[in-house]
């Protein structure tokens, strides 16, 4: 029986890890989707960050959105992502593996996205491969969003294959690129995330 006891509370703490990587890749996907607006700039200001790297990038990003506007958030987001014709960056997983927008990763993530049962909304216009995107397609896989949860092995094939080659470079474009003030630790804390989830992965692969 205690032996149980243990197993069932190691259980459920690997289920409060799981939820608190989902909640990142969605915290994420949500500040890349779009400008933050009030309310998700609240909760930025809100969030509070322990002595790793990644928790102090977190506590920078959280003293910064503390004194960050919608309207200058939206200014920012827009040079970097919109632009007069394009802004300083582009998002997109077939962009920074080939050179162009719309090429085979696309392809290739929207047949697993099939084979997943995920499509895209309605409301959005942009490819899939947007980093936002896939930031919310791998919180949703981790819990489960459209069936059962993904196990680790499918987590990180998904991860390994759409995510792995290239968003932790485009984390640091974003971290050094000339627009970003507010963005620029959401820079920081994506690419320590992406280098702390590709070492867990490439851990749990080595079993």
């Amino acid at each position: 029986m205690e032996d149980k006891t243990v197993t069932a509370a190691e259980d459920i703490q690997i289920a409060d890890m799981d939820r608190a990587r989902a909640d990142l890749y969605n915290f994420l996907g949500a500040l890349l989707a779009g400008p933050p607006d009030e309310m998700l700039l609240a909760q930025t200001a809100g969030l509070t960050g322990d002595d790793t790297d990644l928790g102090q990038a977190i506590g920078t990003l959280s003293k910064l959105a503390r004194v960050t506007k919608p309207k200058a958030a939206e200014s920012e987001f827009n040079k970097l992502f919109i632009g007069l014709g394009r802004g300083e960056l582009l998002p997109f997983a077939s962009y920074y593996l080939t050179g162009f927008l719309n090429e085979k990763p696309l392809a290739l993530l929207r047949q697993d996205m099939l084979a997943k049962g995920m499509q895209r909304s309605e409301t959005v216009f942009e490819p899939e491969d947007s980093i936002a995107s896939l930031m919310e397609m791998m919180a949703a896989m981790i819990v489960g969003r459209f069936g059962t949860p993904a196990d680790i092995t499918e987590q990180r094939q998904f991860f390994n294959k759409h995510i792995g080659p290239w968003a932790e470079h485009f984390f640091t474009d974003l971290e050094e690129a000339k627009t970003s003030v507010f963005y620029t630790p959401v820079g920081t804390v994506g690419r320590i995330f992406m280098s702390v989830e590709a070492e867990a992965f490439r851990m749990s692969g080595a079993e």
